[in-house]
């Protein structure tokens, strides 16, 4: 794939509102941390999946200049990430799976964001979604990039489409501070190892999603049918386990990031 059409991908690529309606029944959206506001670059709601209620987290960046306005361009607040772990925990208490659909080109850095808490709001999702004593699947549908994705995505299953990037930093702030050159995308992209293949190979990710032959932009309906798929393969192993199995095989995953062996 040329890096151009890399770009273009990421750029146009199928948004939460289009994976919504194609892979659960019954969505009801629920608003708001009931502490500040309600953070619209965060979606939380009630739906079934395949029949089985869970609760569904996800990124949302909008699609024309008003959505994308109003979301923040996928970038969260502190609220958003509250909002997220209010809906998890609710979760928790009826049993109900979560799943977690990301795409953020990470969390919002402004002043206003840092007073209310972000470092601490993002932290605190890492802790308590360590612990959850309900199956967590995170897909990365676009962008995951920082902090701001890692925040909904501490699950025991991490699915990747094919043509997303999962990282620590977005490439352009990667050369950025690295390189004082945000030009330099390309080579950040190489350097980070932030396609689905490297991390498929190193043990970030747990599967790769397949898309279509063009992409997922071409076809939202079946890149959709392609991620149902495997969210219903990999959630069903974990609806068999108990909560005690469940904490104990998200924690062994994160655990194992990054082990070598000296030679």
């Amino acid at each position: 794939m040329g890096f151009i059409t890399f770009l273009y991908l990421l750029c146009f690529r199928p948004i939460i509102h289009d994976y919504i309606p194609e892979l659960f029944e019954d969505f009801i959206e629920l608003h708001g941390d009931r502490g500040y506001a309600d953070d619209k670059a965060v979606l939380t709601g009630l739906a079934r999946f395949n029949g089985v209620p869970v609760t569904v987290v996800g990124h949302v960046k909008g699609r024309t200049t008003a959505e994308k306005i109003e979301s923040n361009f996928g970038m969260p607040h502190p609220e958003g990430y509250r909002k997220a772990l209010r809906q998890m925990k609710l979760a928790e208490k009826f049993c109900r799976p979560v799943i977690t659909l990301i795409d953020t080109p990470g969390a919002y850095c402004g002043v206003a964001a840092e007073e209310r808490g972000q470092g601490e709001a993002i932290a605190k999702n890492l802790m308590e979604m360590s612990r959850l004593r309900v199956p967590i699947v995170a897909v990365i549908t676009g962008e995951g990039a920082s902090g701001g994705a890692l925040g909904i995505a501490q699950a025991n299953r991490v699915l990747m489409l094919e043509n997303a990037t999962y990282s620590v930093i977005s490439a352009k702030g990667f050369a950025s501070l690295l390189w004082k050159d945000p030009k330099r995308e390309k080579e950040a992209i190489i350097r980070q190892k932030m396609t689905s293949d490297d991390l498929l190979a190193l043990g970030v990710v747990d599967a790769v999603i397949p898309e279509p032959p063009e992409g997922a932009h071409k076809d939202p309906v079946l890149a959709a049918a392609a991620v149902k798929a495997a969210l219903e393969a990999h959630l069903a192993p974990l609806l068999r386990m108990t909560p005690e199995q469940i904490c104990e095989q998200r924690y062994k995953k994160f655990r194992a990031m990054g082990f070598f062996d000296e030679l």
